[in-house]
């Protein structure tokens, strides 16, 4: 298997595509809105990954944090609201907000696992930071570490239980950032003893989020050299050290602007670091193919992380009663 979550070019498979799967076999695919076309089309493009790859398990994400971060959109999708509603709401009555975040959660995981995708890049547990880039913003559930480890416990609770796994992101933590990684590397000139707050919720939550995608930031108080996604230092010592995450760990995009070098060799990079799968968005045929070229087959320990990662198990649930509840509490903001 190939450690790397792809992209696809369209909205179905191309004849390429098909034979990378066939030959390659990805570790799994990432969405975007150049392959959604509609709820049919979508299923049977989720559909058809499956056939193809022979794999019934097969890692299908995307992106539907809610707010402006969603890939699945109205009309013919619900819209899902921004962190920061929720992080609003828990000011007022914490005990309502969490119970919303789930119940937001939950009802858009049975949306995604009708469309046949079954993880999420969410929820974000960077804290909220002034003066930082706005890349972040009301994508998080606040500045206070608690406040946010207990939403974003909420939203991984509701994904699981709409059979979803949840992506816990950007590790070691992106809100301190002065930069948008995905255009430029943003550097954090904080001490350890600063950056403690932003590792706590990834700590609190880190024996029950089953996937966590890392972040493309430089930390020079772990190393000066390399950005979390390509150190070492970070990814042993700080990540599977100090915060103690030890489910499947992913790349942020590979293809951002924060890292240098060939799509190859930022890959090759990420691995060598002890990140278990690289991430790459985006759908071009020849950069699959080179990833495809470039990387080594997916390790025992990686492998059995992504198995563990993907366990997943529905319960049943009414989808507008779901979001019924959602708005009610809300509201109350």
């Amino acid at each position: 298997m190939l450690p790397a979550f792809l992209g696809l070019s369209g909205p179905v498979l191309t004849d390429a595509e098909r034979g990378l799967i066939r030959d390659a076999d990805p570790a799994g695919f990432c969405l975007f809105g150049r392959n959604i076309v509609d709820r049919a089309q979508l299923r049977a493009l989720t559909d058809t990954l499956r056939a193809v790859s022979g794999r019934a398990d097969l890692p299908i994400l995307v992106d539907q944090e809610g707010g402006r971060v969603a890939r699945l959109r109205p009309p013919l999708w619900p819209e899902f609201p921004a962190a920061v509603r929720f992080a609003a709401l828990y000011e007022k009555a914490p005990m309502s907000a969490i119970e919303a975040a789930r119940a937001n959660a939950q009802a858009m995981a049975l949306l995604l696992g009708e469309a046949g995708i079954n993880a999420n890049a969410a929820p974000v547990l960077d804290l909220l930071h002034s003066g930082a880039d706005a890349v972040v913003g009301d994508r998080a559930f606040g500045a206070e570490p608690m406040q946010v480890a207990a939403l974003g416990r909420a939203v991984l609770d509701g994904l699981a239980a709409g059979g979803v796994a949840g992506i816990i992101k950007h590790m070691p933590g992106h809100g301190r950032a002065g930069a948008d990684s995905h255009h430029h590397l943003p550097i954090v000139e904080a001490s350890a003893e600063a950056l403690a707050a932003d590792l706590a919720p990834f700590r609190a939550l880190a024996a029950r989020a089953p996937m966590a995608m890392t972040a493309h930031i430089l930390y020079p108080t772990w190393d000066r050299r390399h950005p979390a996604t390509l150190s070492p230092t970070i990814v042993a010592n700080v990540i599977r050290g100090e915060i103690g995450f030890d489910g499947l760990l992913m790349t942020d995009d590979i293809a951002m602007d924060a890292l240098s070098g060939t799509l190859a060799e930022r890959a090759q990079a990420a691995l060598a670091a002890g990140v278990d799968i690289v991430l790459h968005c985006s759908g071009e045929a020849a950069d699959n193919e080179a990833l495809a070229n470039a990387l080594p087959q997916m390790g025992e320990a990686a492998a059995a992380r992504l198995a563990r990662a993907m366990t997943l198990d529905a319960a049943p649930a009414d989808l507008e009663a779901l979001i019924g509840k959602r708005d009610a509490l809300l509201a109350c903001a």
